[in-house]
């Protein structure tokens, strides 16, 4: 049996070009949105996943419910040891605070610091703008790409 030349390869899954795969594409967009978050965030001393972690923090806890560091992984799909080491930074910039929820268990509550909340609240105009120019405003194109995704992640399960 011989092997497919790598053209016969791609073309033997429909791809001719690699913008043909949407998995290329997603890919290149997720990666080019962080790093223009990474830029727009850079002024103020935080970077995207950073950022993604204090807005995560700050909705979990807007109705005044605690809010536990697993959980914070849980609702972030964020593997548990990135997601600490992600606090850790958060932490030695003073922008939350964790501590135990008891003295003899091993869950620890997130807060934000006073320093937490007034940084998330100059950052999030920064990424909404980003959004706008970056996706387009809240119209046409951007619209159906955003019903899109949003079908997508509600289509799968909640156990991943």
């Amino acid at each position: 049996m011989t092997k497919p030349s790598l053209t016969e390869m791609f073309a033997a899954a429909g791809v001719q070009r690699p913008e043909d795969s949407i998995g290329f594409l997603l890919w290149r967009v997720a990666h080019r949105h962080q790093r223009e978050v990474d830029r727009v965030l850079a002024a103020i001393d935080l970077t995207h996943l950073q950022f993604v972690v204090l807005v995560q923090t700050a909705w979990l806890a807007r109705d005044g419910e605690a809010v536990t560091q697993a959980g914070l992984a849980r609702y972030g799909k964020v593997h548990p040891m990135q997601l600490s080491n992600i606090l850790k930074t958060l932490e030695a910039k003073q922008l939350i605070t964790r501590r135990r929820a008891a003295p003899a268990a091993r869950s620890k509550l997130v807060a934000l610091t006073p320093g937490g909340i007034d940084l998330l609240a100059r950052a999030l105009p920064r990424v909404q703008g980003l959004h706008d120019s970056f996706f387009g405003d809240d119209t046409g194109s951007s619209r159906t790409l955003h019903a899109c995704l949003r079908q997508l992640v509600a289509s799968w399960p909640d156990d991943d």
